[in-house]
Formats: C-alpha cells, sequence, structure tokens
C-alpha cells in the first residue's frame, strides 16, 4: 500500500465545507472508477500544527506505484465529467504540498534495493 500526502491550503475566499464536498467528489469518481483504493479528508484541529503543515491533509490510497502511475495516466485522458470534480476541487485551492509515504518496516525492504 502506497499513500500520496497532498498537504492543501485553501484560497481566502474558498469554504472549507464546499471544499470537502468538492473533494469527496472528485474522489469518489477516483474510486468508482477503480483508479484508487481510498481516501480521507482531514483537518488540522484547533490550528494545532507547525508552520510546514497545512490546513487540510488529504491522504489517498493506491496499492502500488504502478497503480499511481495507471491513474495519472488515466487522468490525462479525462472525460468531462472527470475535468469538472477535478475544476470544482482544484478551484478552492490556494497551495498543496505532496508526499509519497509507505507502511514501514516494508516487506521488501525498498531500502536495500540499488541500481549501484
Amino acid at each position: 500500500m502506497n499513500i500520496y500526502h497532498c498537504m492543501i491550503e485553501l484560497k481566502d475566499d474558498a469554504r472549507a465545507l464546499g471544499f470537502a464536498a468538492a473533494v469527496d467528489g472528485w474522489m469518489s469518481y477516483l474510486q468508482a472508477q477503480g483508479l484508487i483504493r481510498d481516501w480521507r479528508l482531514m483537518r488540522r484541529k484547533l490550528g494545532l500544527a507547525s508552520s510546514a503543515y497545512r490546513d487540510f491533509l488529504l491522504e489517498i490510497s493506491v496499492v502500488s506505484l504502478s497503480d499511481l502511475d495507471a491513474t495519472f495516466s488515466a487522468l490525462a485522458h479525462a472525460d468531462p465529467e472527470a475535468e469538472q470534480r477535478y475544476d470544482r476541487m482544484h478551484m478552492m485551492i490556494a497551495s498543496v504540498e505532496t508526499g509519497l509515504f509507505r507502511p514501514y518496516p516494508d516487506p521488501t525492504q525498498r531500502e536495500r534495493i540499488a541500481l549501484i
């Protein structure tokens, strides 16, 4: 399992509940298409976090890196419904920082696998 983390800050005029509904529309669409396994949206509680953290954290689960690659490829050729759902969500976002994580320790110990 791989977790794609998105730390998100909204635009000043965006509403949190509207954003949550738009994320649900977009992520549910991706999940229904079989492009992602699962997702969850979290909001910073009581503003408690260091300055490196944003207001929202979106976690998107995919089984493997090849699944993530297939998702990005599918989205490059998205249909009008997908574009509309994405735009509805994305227009509220001021900034995003992303990262890709996996459970650790990993049974395959990928740190040992290298070309050099």
